[in-house]
């Protein structure tokens, strides 16, 4: 299934239904008076969050959506009947923005969550309702209003506890593979990873949590470089984040101004993001014997922060990764309160 997570719909309410101008006509009652019903309210159009999606590619193919219209009112005092709703099903994690003022209206974080973004149409009166002492055979009536129209744009940000940031062809894919039963593709070439990736992570019963992999960052992402920066949005809900670091660059750059970069870009995006808890992963430790020895990589743990976690792990030999998992697991269970 292709991924899609932004596009732009306009939605409508249903027209609301016409009064009915009528006068009852029966045998040996000549003056029976006005008996003209009112119109039907129009149906309205609601965006629902739905556990079963994970994409707006749907909305791809169909850009307006309607809801049905109220009926006209009826003689004998019948009211028209009024339209149907139109419920349309979106992933869980869509903002709802309104695509001329750009307010966000609604964010539809938990399944079930319900939106309304188009009122549908008012019904309009039948002569009925304008009869008076004075007015005993009413002509008038009101048509049915107009219903709401509005340009929308849906922005999906993925729900997942832990995020995968780092350069591309840094492991962050591999890692997830090894974890999880998510199938990212995996080659020995940059940007591999073209769109974001779910893994849920099972520890046994009750423990689990979900990951979330993004295409790699670049220098000058933030400026608009590589794929990372528009896909760095699904990381917005994340509580912590997972920087995964090449050990064995191919390109012989330094580790210690690989991992600036990706801070840099962080903030440039988001402070907000840049300031979540950050752990370091350093991938490619079975690599380490032979191109690097164990005090190069000492030193360089001495270069970085002090405040933050390191594990040592080789995702393709699955060597750590188990361990990183229970370390995610403890840190997300004392720390449910910051979701």
């Amino acid at each position: 299934m292709k991924f899609l997570d932004e596009v732009e719909i306009v939605v409508e309410g249903g027209k609301g239904g016409a009064g009915c101008v009528s006068f009852r006509r029966e045998k040996f009652i000549p003056c029976g008076g006005p008996n003209g019903g009112d119109g039907g309210d129009g149906g309205s159009v609601y965006l629902k969050a739905s556990a079963n999606l994970n994409t707006l590619v749907d909305f791809h193919f169909n850009r307006l959506y309607k809801a049905q219209a109220g009926e006209n009112g009826k003689g004998s005092d019948c009211a028209g009947k009024k339209g149907n709703d139109c419920i349309l099903e979106v992933p869980v994690g869509t903002e709802i923005f309104d695509a001329n003022t750009r307010e966000l209206m609604s964010d539809l974080a938990k399944s079930g969550q319900v939106q309304r973004v188009a009122q549908g149409g008012w019904h309009g009166l039948g002569n009925v309702r304008f009869k008076s002492s004075i007015n005993r055979s009413p002509r008038q009536s009101t048509p049915g209003q107009a219903g709401e129209s509005r340009r929308l744009r849906l922005s999906l940000k993925l729900l997942a506890d832990v995020g995968l940031v780092g350069l591309p062809n840094a492991g962050k894919s591999s890692l997830i593979r090894a974890v999880s039963a998510a199938t990212p593709e995996v080659a020995d070439y940059p940007f591999t990873t073209l769109q974001p990736h779910l893994g849920v992570v099972s520890l046994g019963y009750g423990r689990s949590f979900v990951m979330a992999d993004i295409p790699g960052l670049i220098p000058g992402a933030a400026e608009g470089a590589g794929l990372g920066l528009r896909f760095l949005k699904h990381l917005d809900r994340t509580r912590l984040l997972l920087h995964v670091v090449d050990i064995c660059p191919s390109d012989g750059s330094s580790l210690v101004s690989n991992i600036a970069s990706i801070q840099e870009e962080l903030i440039k995006y988001s402070p907000a993001l840049a300031a979540k808890p950050r752990w370091f992963v350093f991938n490619k430790m079975d690599l380490l014997t032979t191109i690097e020895s164990e005090d190069a990589y000492r030193c360089l743990k001495k270069q970085l922060p002090k405040n933050r976690l390191y594990f040592e792990i080789s995702a393709l030999q699955g060597v750590g990764a188990k361990a990183l998992c229970y370390a995610l697991m403890d840190f997300l269970e004392q720390n449910v309160c910051e979701v």
